[in-house]
């Protein structure tokens, strides 16, 4: 019996041990008999078993789509891969300051170009959806010395290319739902109606959590099967494509009038936002106002205004009622000159704002330059020798019916003792030295400026824009194709303008205006009218226009101006002002100041 139990204890002892051991035997050995392609055979076994199970434990509880197909796997390879050019290639010869490698091919696979990329983000009015910009630059280094192509380099691209194609897909399901929901009658209950209205609300809130395909969860996807299928039974039960066809016209048309009235609405806040002064600006004002008033009449004064008719000095002048702005302006012109000590401002503004102005200059001295603060309402000969026909501007907009915006008309008068000055905008940052616009061959011409006739540029304009051609007095004097200029950083020769006698000129046109709809948009085409063939143009690189209406002007034209303007309703001391612009214009502004600090004026 005791013999009989010890060999059943070995047998099971010996099998226990076999199925230990033969297991590892048979795993040591197998791999070295399993080529690499069987290998991956197997491995791939694995993963599409572990798939499968996968995909049904998901299957469980979830709607079977009549008629619809797991989409295939696709693998993008990018053998012959080429990338389209963009449009905004540009070729600068600077680097700019966000810079993402980009690679161009040619057809045998041969590197061709390299690129660097700028992007910026973006609100823009005039309708770029730019929310994204992308310019491209070249890259001047030779092709020997650029570097070779990386698979994931060419993967990212591929992607960056990407139209995000499941998120449409969802919005494209949403709007089909909605159009399967108007075909029921009103107040249907059925179980498709329902569901739809389920669908739609699980989709909804997916497209308000994400705006890409990258950020797309599984639970997401799965919704947007879910819709499929219900999109499949709404279209068995209503199988009528020509009333699909008129209903998703009507609801094209509606959206599109929403999106009218959407930017009709955005183009009044805008400028309403425009027309408005921060609330900090009228603190500034007031503070320094107080301040001005508290000192002795001989501390009000200004040092070195023995230096204001000397002709042989630069002189600048600045029509303006907004403290930071002149300051600006003041600063960016004298930290960027050579000869600081040459440089003479001459800022023209109203009683309203003289104390808040020369208060500021006092507490703020433009270093070796030297400054003066003038008041309109000084200049008595303005309303005894001149109908002041601005008045008459059929608009409530500042920027026509300012009479600073006008006063440049009568520099002559203003500068009697002056033969040249350099008339700058309030809303412009200098960046390099001004000096060599002094010594321009006028060609005896009164005005030097930069012309805005290229239709590729942000800044161009036509004549007939702002100048009714249909009336015969205008088509007889001027071409509507003339090549057209701005102003914001103009050269005005004063002797030759007294000699052509242009103030009376001005005049001339400014009550015709009123006369009849010859002209419209405030000073700028009274300016063309009275300067036609008198305009000397200079290289765009004196005077960069758009910062304050287009989001897209490249970088490096910025960097490379000397002056650049913020024209338009976006000015950078506002909220509504490009945020990627602003450092330009806030580099020159010291916020540890006392008063911007009381003031709250900081950004």
């Amino acid at each position: 019996m005791k013999l009989l139990r010890r060999c059943q204890r070995i047998l099971i002892l010996s099998l226990l041990s076999f199925s230990v051991i033969a297991p590892l035997v048979l795993v040591s050995h197998h791999p070295k008999i399993i080529t690499s392609d069987g290998r991956r055979e197997f491995i791939e076994d694995l993963w599409s078993r572990k798939w499968r199970d996968v995909e049904a434990l998901n299957s469980i509880g979830q709607e079977a789509g009549e008629g619809l197909k797991e989409p295939k796997s696709i693998v993008l390879e990018d053998k012959n891969f080429h990338p389209r050019e963009g449009n905004n290639s540009l070729d600068f010869g600077s680097k700019p300051n966000e810079v993402n490698n980009d690679t161009r091919f040619e057809n045998d696979g041969k590197k061709e170009h390299s690129f660097n990329a700028t992007g910026r983000q973006d609100n823009n009015v005039h309708g770029q959806s730019r929310g994204v910009r992308d310019v491209e630059i070249e890259t001047k280094h030779p092709l020997s010395n650029r570097s070779t192509v990386k698979h994931d380099n060419s993967v990212r691209t591929a992607k960056s290319r990407s139209i995000d194609y499941k998120v449409k897909e969802i919005i494209d399901q949403l709007i089909r739902a909605k159009a399967y929901l108007s075909f029921a009658p009103p107040g249907s209950n059925s179980h498709l109606m329902k569901e739809l209205r389920l669908r739609i609300k699980d989709l909804e809130h997916v497209v308000e959590e994400v705006t890409r395909d990258s950020e797309l969860t599984k639970s997401a996807l799965q919704k947007m099967k879910s819709m499929e299928s219900s999109l499949v039974k709404a279209g068995n039960a209503y199988p009528d494509c020509s009333a699909m066809s008129s209903k998703l016209r009507a609801m094209a048309e509606t959206a599109e009038e929403q999106v009218r009235m959407q930017k009709k609405q955005a183009t009044y806040l805008l400028n309403l936002a425009a027309s408005t002064t921060p609330k900090g600006f009228h603190c500034l004002s007031m503070q320094l106002t107080s301040e001005y008033f508290a000192l002795q009449p001989s501390e009000r004064l200004l040092p070195e205004q023995n230096k204001l008719h000397d002709t042989t000095l630069y002189h600048y002048a600045v029509f303006s009622d907004n403290v930071l702005a002149c300051a600006v302006v003041v600063n960016s012109t004298i930290s960027s000159a050579m000869e600081p000590e040459k440089i003479v401002f001459h800022l023209v503004t109203n009683s309203l704002n003289l104390p808040a102005m020369s208060m500021w200059f006092s507490l703020n001295p433009p270093g070796k330059a030297t400054i003066e603060v003038l008041s309109m309402e000084d200049f008595k000969w303005l309303s005894t020798e001149y109908d002041l026909g601005w008045t008459m501007q059929n608009t409530s907009d500042p920027r026509f019916t300012s009479e600073l915006n006008y006063l440049r008309f009568y520099l002559p008068n203003i500068f009697p003792s002056l033969d040249k000055v350099i008339l700058l905008d309030h809303d412009v940052v200098v960046q390099k030295d001004l000096s060599g616009l002094w010594h321009v061959d006028m060609k005896g011409k009164v005005n030097v400026a930069v012309e805005t006739c290229k239709e590729s540029e942000v800044s161009f304009l036509r004549m007939d824009t702002f100048i009714n051609f249909s009336d015969p007095l205008i088509a007889d004097k001027f071409d509507n194709k003339a090549c057209m200029w701005a102003f914001g950083m103009n050269v005005f020769d004063l002797r030759r303008w007294r000699e052509e006698n242009l103030t009376a000129l001005y005049h001339k046109y400014l009550r015709l205006s009123t006369e009849r709809p010859i002209l419209k948009g405030g000073s700028l085409p009274l300016g063309w009218v009275t300067f036609y063939n008198q305009t000397t143009a200079v290289e765009r690189q004196w005077h960069v226009l758009g910062l304050g209406h287009d989001s897209t002007v490249p970088q490096d034209d910025i960097e490379k101006a000397a002056v650049i303007h913020y024209n338009g309703v976006r000015k950078p001391w506002l909220d509504v002002g490009f945020g990627e612009y602003k450092e330009f214009w806030i580099k020159h502004i010291d916020f540890n100041n006392q008063y911007l600090e009381q003031c709250n004026i900081h950004w």
